[in-house]
C-alpha cells in the first residue's frame, strides 16, 4: 500500500504542476506522498531505490513537457522498474501490484499525460465560433494583420483581401484560422458570413 500511495502521490503532483486546476490533485497527491513515504519509513526500505522512483517522476515529468515519450520516458520507465523490483529489503511487492505500479504510472506518464498537456494548450484556440459574423472595429490600420476590437476585447486578426481597412472602421469576422480571426470590411463585404467561407 505505501507502494501505491507513493506513486499515485508522486504521479497526482506532476499533474497538478501541468493543470491550471484549484489544487485539488495536488493536495491529495501531497496527502498521498506523504503517506507512502510514511509507510516507507516504517518498513524496510532501501533508499536508494526510493531516490530511483522520484528520478522516475522526474523523468516523466521532463517528458510531459515536451509532449511525446523520448529518451526520458525511457530512463523513468527503467528507473521505475528497477526502483520497485528492489525497494524492499527481505521483502517483495506481489506481482499485480508491481503491474499496477509500473503500467499504470508508465501508461499514464506516456499517454494520458501528454495528452492532457496538449489539450490545456491548445484550449485557446476552442470555443470562439461565436464570433464569426460578430461586428467589431479595426482598433488601427489594417493591411494585412492588426488588431481588431469585437465585444470590449482586442484581437488579432487578419484580413482576407489586399484593401487596407483603416483605423475606426467597422468590420465583420467571417473565419477563424489557428489565432487570427479572417476579418473584412462591413461596408463591401459579403452580407451574410456564410458568402464569405465559400
Amino acid at each position: 500500500m505505501a507502494y501505491l500511495l507513493f506513486l499515485i502521490g508522486a504521479a497526482l503532483l506532476v499533474f497538478e504542476f501541468y493543470t491550471a486546476g484549484v489544487g485539488i490533485a495536488g493536495v491529495v497527491g501531497a496527502e498521498s506522498f506523504v503517506l507512502g513515504g510514511f509507510g516507507f519509513g516504517m518498513l524496510p526500505t532501501r533508499w536508494w531505490a526510493v531516490a530511483l522512483l522520484v528520478v522516475a517522476m522526474l523523468g516523466y515529468a521532463i517528458d510531459v513537457q515536451t509532449g511525446v515519450p523520448r529518451a526520458w520516458s525511457v530512463i523513468a520507465t527503467i528507473s521505475l522498474t528497477v526502483g520497485s523490483l528492489w525497494l524492499f529489503d527481505g521483502a517483495s511487492i506481489s506481482w499485480n501490484t508491481l503491474v499496477a505500479g509500473i503500467g499504470g504510472i508508465t501508461l499514464a506518464m506516456t499517454s494520458g499525460m501528454p495528452t492532457m498537456v496538449r489539450s490545456r494548450f491548445g484550449t485557446p484556440t476552442i470555443g470562439r465560433g461565436w464570433m464569426i459574423g460578430s461586428m467589431g472595429v479595426a482598433a488601427e490600420e489594417i493591411k494585412h494583420d492588426g488588431v481588431v476590437l469585437i465585444d470590449g476585447a482586442l484581437w488579432k486578426a487578419r484580413v482576407n483581401r489586399s484593401t487596407p481597412i483603416p483605423a475606426g472602421d467597422p468590420v465583420r469576422v467571417v473565419a477563424i484560422e489557428g489565432l487570427f480571426l479572417e476579418i473584412e470590411p462591413e461596408e463591401g463585404g459579403a452580407r451574410d458570413y456564410r458568402e464569405a467561407r465559400d
